[in-house]
Order: C-alpha cells, then sequence, then structure tokens
C-alpha cells in the first residue's frame, strides 16, 4: 500500500508520576487500548506512524490498562492488541522530540497523543512538545488527544513549566495569569474528568495526583466539558480533536480519519 502520510505519535520517557503524598506512582506510563486501537487503524488507512518522547527511550506501558475491559471485554482482542503492540519496533525506540522537531514537522500530517497517566509526568511542559503543538496549531492540522493525552496542550504555553509548577502548588490564579494568551484558550475540548480520577487515585496510583487535568485545561482558558465517568466523549473544535477517557478511542478515531482526509483535500486544492 502506497503511503497516505505520516502522523506524529507522542508518548512519554516518564517511569513515574508524582503524587500529592510524596510518593511516585511508579506504572504509569501509556494506556495500550489508547495507544495501539487508534494507530493500529490509521496504519490500516495507510498512515506511516512516528512514534517520539523527549527523551528517546522505550515508553512504559501501565500495566493497568492490560485488562480485557478496555477491549468490549474480549480477552482474544486483548492479546491481538498485545501482539500488535509488539510488532511497533518504533515504539520500541522512539525518536527525540528535539530530533523530530529538527527533521521537520512539515512532513507530518497529524499529530496524536494517547493518555495513561504518562503525559502528566513530563509532555505537558515539555519545550519541544511545545513546538509540536504550536506548529499543529498554526498549520491547522488535526490535533487528535485522548484521556490524559490533552494535558500536553499545555506545553504549547512559552512558560508552561511555571503554569504547571502554579497548578502542583495549588495556586490557580496565578496559574490562570500566567496561562495567558494560551493558543487553545476558548477551544471547545475534553480530558479524564476528576471524577474519574477520583475513582481510580485509590484503586490505581495509591495516592492523588498533583492537580486534577480537566481543573488544568480550564484554569488555563480552555472551554472545557465531561460527561459521567466512562462514557464515550469526543469533541472537536478547529483543529483539535480530542477524547474523554479509554472508552472514546473508537469515537476518536470516527473524528480524526475524515479530519486527515479534509484536510488532504483542502491541500490539494489550495
Amino acid at each position: 500500500m502506497a503511503s497516505k502520510g505520516k502522523v506524529l505519535v507522542l508518548v512519554s520517557s516518564g517511569y513515574g508520576l508524582p503524587l500529592k503524598n510524596g510518593r511516585c506512582y511508579r506504572g504509569a506510563g501509556y494506556y495500550l487500548n489508547e495507544l495501539t486501537v487508534p494507530v493500529r487503524a490509521l496504519m490500516q488507512e495507510g498512515y506511516e506512524i512516528t512514534f517520539s518522547n523527549p527523551k528517546g527511550n522505550t515508553p512504559q506501558l501501565d500495566l493497568h490498562s492490560a485488562v480485557p475491559d478496555f477491549f468490549g471485554g474480549d480477552e482474544a482482542r486483548l492479546q491481538d492488541y498485545f501482539k500488535f503492540r509488539d510488532s511497533l519496533t518504533g515504539l520500541r525506540n522512539p525518536t527525540r522530540i528535539s530530533d523530530v522537531v529538527a527533521s521537520g514537522l512539515d512532513q507530518y500530517d497529524a499529530v496524536f497523543v494517547p493518555g495513561g497517566h504518562g503525559p502528566m509526568i513530563d509532555l505537558l511542559d515539555d519545550p519541544n512538545a511545545g513546538i509540536v503543538m504550536r506548529h499543529f496549531h498554526e498549520n491547522s492540522k488535526p490535533t487528535a488527544v485522548l484521556c490524559h493525552g490533552p494535558i500536553s496542550l499545555l506545553s504549547a504555553l512559552p512558560n508552561s513549566t511555571e503554569v504547571v509548577a502554579a497548578l502542583a502548588a495549588g495556586n490557580a490564579d496565578e496559574a490562570h495569569a500566567k496561562a495567558k494568551g494560551w493558543i487553545y484558550a476558548g477551544y471547545k475540548m475534553t480530558i479524564f474528568s476528576t471524577a474519574e480520577e477520583q475513582q481510580r487515585e485509590p484503586l490505581e496510583i495509591d495516592g492523588k495526583v498533583l492537580f486534577y487535568p480537566d481543573f488544568a485545561l480550564r484554569t488555563a482558558g480552555g472551554d472545557v466539558s465531561v460527561l459521567a465517568p466512562w462514557k464515550s466523549y469526543v469533541l472537536q473544535d478547529r483543529e483539535l480533536i480530542s477524547g474523554q477517557n479509554p472508552f472514546s478511542d473508537q469515537a476518536l478515531l470516527k473524528v480524526l480519519l475524515p479530519a486527515l482526509d479534509a484536510r488532504k483535500k483542502s491541500v490539494s486544492a489550495a
């Protein structure tokens, strides 16, 4: 099959999510279905995938995601996607985001950030991730973010580290003031909800996150909405396509694939 184009997939380099109690959730990483379901569909459509993270190290799978629940309760389907994951040599050896930026972002048709807690560790304030986000925003190219993935949108702030520090300190007013001028201010978006996070904290991470993702994006200026926990929910606003939780993987695809086709038609007509 001839290549239809290229999609950049950003994942975390982190192996530990700091918590409010001073401990660290060592299992943080990407969710299996959130990464593999969209990536497999994109590859079947003919898109080449480039995996990238800040350090160029092998990203960690969140083992809490390796359960049939996220694959329609089907153990065989879970194992099938595990095999697919294991076939992704680019995931084992991702390119550093800085190297992707240096090689030129014009070659990519879309960027996708799957969730799991990984993006909460490093993608939210990585300066090179910020360069990526600003490029796709400025060129109106599809930007798909899922579950915790939308937290990476904060990286587009030139002072994202300061904003994240204010959020972690519980200083919402300071974070809001520092986030003035965010390129996604006013965008309709969704992300893993506080209610969902609070359900998972005692079961999954044994502590509380430094701040809740939906609160963070709302504080930065996003027009954030969420549904009841674990309902599939996807929003599209201009180039941005966001999904609320792991069960939004298929719905995200149903918006992303047409957005890619529409983008190609507009470019070829120009």
